[in-house]
């Protein structure tokens, strides 16, 4: 279905908004009351949680379901970011790295720790002070003493304010909070969309947001093993995923076939690819074809297999089922400023931390493709199909 300007506009506000609220692995909350105001603003959505405190979006309202299988979109809560293990006294905090990020950004780096009001304490990375199995545990020496800060609380690198620069939006955390974005973006469409036609089968769509993947797929672990997706469910893992050369920014949503532990189900990323050749055509021209120039605002779209890390599809693979990811291509992953140059000891300058940045129309187009998705999502290529057409066709040169 069409998506007017002025909700893009709106879904583009969403993702300014969302992408600056602090998070952390275990200390989702300030982005779980975001959501939970999100759909008590909108009769019909049902919020649910799971044992793990997982969120669940559904529909309240019983309909008619077409046959196929349930589809269900996830992303994760929090980002790479400290928390607070250890008040010292008024002016040093014990904080773990709740993430994965090069020792190197660490050094003398800045940050900002919020206290249960919200308010932030600007402060200073002095060494490591120990481990935990959430992660390195560090000292901060805050710039001004205070008492309103405790344990668990959450701190993040000292950024500037999320902006709009050359298409892209440079903010907090786009890993994975854009997806969040993105997946509330779509879900709002579908909902709209199915209120005003209530009687018309549809397919069942829901939405589950997951804690704590930035340690290892701590919440998806827990959906899985709770039985919080139901069995011949198809998911669709939404992810933040680093840009490389060969998957750039501005080139569109990635259809990710894999990452580096496992590949996804091919049935269900075929089934995602068509329904994007549908919006947009192919996501490369075959050897035999030339490459049409595309309008700016026509829909693209890649076909990756995004080695460079691991995902939530791999856990809910190995748990029997059918998953499969699609990601932003993103700069500035976990906020490591020029990290090729630092891992090839090509860096002009020490490593700091940067603000992350995505595509803006490559997240319009990712919001395009997830309601197409909840709209209608068929078979992918029938490969069998093709090859029977094939040797009927061509069989006979073998005779020759």
């Amino acid at each position: 279905m069409p998506i007017s300007p002025e909700r893009r506009a709106q879904h583009r506000l969403w993702l300014f908004e969302i992408t600056q609220i602090p998070t952390a692995a275990g200390r989702e909350d300030r982005l779980v009351r975001w959501i939970e105001r999100w759909c008590a603003q909108r009769p019909g959505v049902l919020l649910t949680r799971d044992a793990g405190g997982n969120l669940v979006l559904s529909f309240d309202r019983p309909a008619a379901h077409a046959a196929a299988p349930s589809v269900w979109f996830t992303a994760h809560l929090d980002h790479p970011a400290f928390v607070v293990e250890r008040v010292v006294s008024p002016t040093t905090l014990e904080m773990s790295f709740r993430g994965g990020v090069m020792d190197d950004y660490f050094a003398a780096a800045r940050v900002r720790v919020y206290d249960d009001r919200d308010e932030p304490h600007a402060g200073t990375v002095r060494g490591k002070c120990g481990s935990n199995p959430f992660g390195t545990v560090w000292t901060i020496e805050l710039d001004a003493p205070t008492d309103r800060i405790v344990p668990a609380d959450v701190g993040r690198w000292l950024l500037p304010p999320a902006q709009e620069i050359d298409g892209c939006i440079h903010t907090d955390a786009c890993d994975d909070l854009s997806a969040v974005a993105a997946a509330l973006s779509a879900f709002d469409v579908l909902h709209q969309a199915w209120t005003s036609a209530p009687g018309e089968p549809r397919q069942d769509v829901r939405v589950l947001f997951t804690r704590a993947e930035e340690i290892g797929f701590i919440g998806a672990i827990a959906a899985c093993r709770e039985a919080t997706i139901p069995a011949g469910t198809r998911v669709i893992a939404l992810e933040n995923s680093r840009s490389f050369p060969d998957s750039p920014i501005h080139a569109g949503p990635i259809v990710r076939v894999g990452d580096r532990v496992s590949v996804f189900s091919p049935s269900l990323t075929a089934a995602i690819a068509k329904r994007a050749e549908e919006l947009g055509g192919p996501a490369s021209p075959t050897a035999s074809q030339k490459l049409t120039p595309k309008d700016e605002h026509a829909f693209r779209w890649q076909r990756k297999l995004m080695a460079g890390g691991a995902c939530e599809a791999s856990v809910f693979c190995a748990f029997g089922h059918e998953a499969t990811c699609v990601c932003l291509a993103l700069g500035n992953y976990h906020n490591m400023g020029d990290l090729s140059g630092v891992q090839a000891g090509t860096n002009t300058s020490p490593p700091a931390p940067a603000r992350e940045f995505v595509g803006l129309r490559d997240y319009d187009h990712l919001v395009e493709l997830l309601v197409a998705c909840g709209e209608r999502l068929e078979g992918g290529g029938n490969v069998m199909g093709m090859v029977d057409r094939l040797w009927g066709e061509k069989a006979s040169v073998l005779d020759s």
